[in-house]
């Protein structure tokens, strides 16, 4: 059984900074593509950005040059580092993770509240 285990979340100042991690465990095969996804209160849920294998990234046009998102292929783990935080980012941030097979995983999430 594979598990996605996110950390990192929690209230932040407004310009603040945030890293978050996902650690995938179990039968998960070759990890493909790795990402973060947000959904805020009462709005559907959207990529932050993905990192394939082989390094290259994505961002979404909202948070480059704020956010970086790195993994560690040994350890199955993504990471997001989050710096010059907004209120606007306050989000329930997923974990996701896409298997050569093409089969999908999702954390759990972890709430991120920016907020003075």
């Amino acid at each position: 059984q594979v598990q996605l285990v996110e950390s990192g979340g929690g209230l932040v100042q407004p310009g603040g900074s945030l890293r978050l991690a996902c650690a995938a465990s179990g039968s998960i095969s070759r990890v493909n593509t790795m990402g973060w996804y947000r959904q805020a209160a009462g709005k559907q849920r959207d990529v932050v950005a993905t990192i394939v294998r082989g390094g290259s990234t994505n961002y979404a046009d909202s948070v480059k040059g704020r956010f970086t998102i790195s993994r560690d292929n040994v350890k199955n783990t993504v990471y997001l580092q989050m710096s010059g935080l907004k209120p606007e980012d306050t989000a329930v941030y997923y974990c996701n993770i896409v298997n050569a097979y093409g089969v999908t995983y999702w954390g759990r999430g972890t709430l991120v509240t920016v907020s003075s």
